[in-house]
């Protein structure tokens, strides 16, 4: 099964900590939003809020998924997400090994 390949999209969502990553991720996995997300703890951000500069620790989310089924994750991201705004980002894949495309069509694919 051939997925082209501009359908495949990376979003990147931080989160506070690793309990509220791991609950967004699996409920993305399990819903079949996503293919497959990356945990990766260790992150600063230092970004303006409400007229302040802020530095935080935090946690990023970099998620595989489909773009056809981004508005879906973003909403559940959205209403999972302890932010007021959180950050949820999508780029779009240039280049996929085919047979990962594959993988992520199948994982993805709504029954």
């Amino acid at each position: 099964m051939a997925v082209e390949r501009p359908h495949i999209v990376v979003v990147f969502c931080t989160v506070p900590d690793l309990d509220v990553g791991r609950k967004i991720a699996r409920l993305l996995v399990e819903r079949r939003l996503a293919a497959c997300v990356n945990i990766v703890p260790g992150l600063t951000s230092i970004y303006r809020w409400q007229g302040e500069i802020q530095d935080d620790a935090e946690v990023l989310l970099v998620i595989k998924a489909r773009r056809v089924m981004f508005d879906e994750l973003a909403a559940v991201i959205a209403a999972e997400h302890p932010y007021e705004v959180p950050e949820v980002l999508a780029l779009k894949a240039v280049e996929c090994h085919e047979p990962y495309a594959e993988w992520l069509a199948e994982v993805t694919e709504i029954s």
